[in-house]
């Protein structure tokens, strides 16, 4: 299918072309005309898969330039919240309508002034619920109404602000709701909120023919020193690494950034200065790994994802498919690797039991045994090392090979086993190491110089 076969308005469809948009992906396609047709829908669809302009494209159709405040979108971080006013930006600008990005960490001032002048708001529950009870918004007039991240909604406790929000809001509206995965939490809100929805599942596409899928089985206190071995030895591009907690994600960060590599670190609770550098440095490809927590990565558009780093093991399936598909998009290849220790066997023997998840079992190599301190760095503001090349920290101009010194580990040992194993004999066109536990694997090793 192509844009043009949507009837959308014709500016719209100008707005796509000059973008070089001219195919829909699944998402759109579905629930395009669902919406234009005055429809709730409920969306399954992870990030990536182009569900802003699926909720955006039919919004910015029913917008009248300065009738007020006829639109509210609510998105659980301040990154999502950034990124979608500038994807819709571009749409809006031609049809003079005014968009309103309301999230927490900033002057309520600037905010102020754009409530007043604006047809659509995309925010922060915290911040809206602010507005609100200052009587400084009106949505008195919305009609079009988006949660967005469900999930994560629920998950981050934004339930309960997000049904007082919605009591602000006329009874006759069109509302839609994305998540990533579909709970009965979320069913909740959907039965609460939506009437008769139109139910769309689209996954974003990875091909799974082009995606390793590994995991390490090791001690706790060899994790850290397997990961920047990984990650200088057997990292070709972008990095993602996900930690479970924003103190873990800067622990990590500020080891890493330590061991000479370029790093940048996003959680929820950064400042929106130290938020945007990190976006920007990720922009403009000054770093060459971004650790972060699932929340804070869903609310970037990160391209370009040659390996994803589980540190701490996801909880359910459904966290593990998101984050595996940040990797193996648009024909490249991908690799998404588990590192296990003892208190990760019940999760992860959970994911395993998704047969549509093939997660082989991969010897551990020998690597260099690094100190891995556990002290949070406090940076300044200004002096915030962000790991650009050049800074950072180091004067090294990428990954210092061979790390510091201290014994040698082959990772040896007894470690539970949790089915396939890919050590010696695996038929790859990639590489999984050059030696795993002593044996000699049937590819060549994978490395880079992470000078560019």
């Amino acid at each position: 299918m192509k844009f043009s076969e949507l009837n959308l308005n014709p500016t719209l469809q100008k707005v796509l072309q000059q973008q070089g948009f001219t195919e829909p992906t699944l998402i759109q396609e579905k629930s395009i005309p669902a919406l234009q047709q005055g429809h709730d829908v409920a969306g399954q669809s992870l990030t990536g898969s182009g569900k802003t302009l699926a909720f955006g494209l039919p919004l910015l159709e029913k917008m009248k330039p300065g009738k007020g405040v006829q639109a509210l979108v609510l998105t659980p971080t301040r990154e999502l919240c950034i990124q979608i006013e500038k994807v819709l930006r571009d749409y809006a600008h031609p049809l003079g309508l005014k968009i309103a990005s309301i999230y927490g960490g900033v002057s309520y001032n600037p905010q102020l002034d754009a409530l007043q002048r604006c047809e659509i708001i995309i925010g922060t529950p915290g911040r809206i619920l602010d507005h609100l009870h200052q009587r400084t918004a009106n949505f008195s007039k919305v009609h079009f109404f988006v949660l967005d991240e469900g999930d994560k909604m629920f998950e981050m406790g934004f339930v309960e602000a997000v049904e007082e929000i919605a009591g602000y809001l006329p009874k006759e509206r069109q509302t839609t709701l994305f998540s990533a995965t579909i709970s009965e939490g979320i069913m909740h809100l959907i039965r609460k909120y939506l009437r008769s929805p139109v139910m769309i599942k689209a996954q974003i596409h990875v091909d799974k023919s082009l995606l390793r899928q590994v995991y390490y089985d090791l001690e706790m206190h060899d994790k850290f020193s397997l990961l920047l071995h990984l990650l200088k030895n057997k990292t070709k591009g972008l990095a993602l690494v996900f930690c479970a907690t924003r103190n873990e994600v800067d622990i990590v960060a500020t080891n890493l950034r330590k061991n000479g590599v370029h790093v940048q670190a996003v959680h929820g609770g950064l400042s929106q200065n130290r938020r945007e550098k990190a976006v920007d440095s990720l922009r403009k490809q000054d770093i060459d790994v971004l650790v972060a927590t699932d929340v804070a990565a869903r609310g970037l558009d990160i391209k370009n994802v040659s390996n994803v780093y589980n540190y701490d093991v996801p909880k359910t399936p459904e966290e593990y498919t998101h984050r595996i598909g940040r990797t193996a998009r648009a024909g490249e290849e991908g690799d998404a690797v588990t590192l296990l220790t003892n208190r990760d066997h019940d999760n992860f023997g959970r994911i395993l039991r998704d047969r549509s998840l093939r997660i082989e079992r991969a010897d551990v190599p020998q690597f260099e045994k690094v100190a891995f301190n556990r002290h949070r760095e406090e940076d300044s503001e200004d002096g915030y090392r962000g790991g650009r090349r050049g800074s950072g920290g180091s004067s090294r101009g990428g990954f210092h090979r061979g790390g510091r010194g201290g014994e040698r580990s082959s990772g040896s040992g007894e470690r539970r086993s949790f089915g396939r194993s890919s050590g010696e004999g695996r038929s790859s066109s990639r590489s999984s190491g050059s030696r795993f536990g002593g044996r000699s694997n049937s590819s060549a090793p994978r490395s880079r110089s992470m000078t560019r």
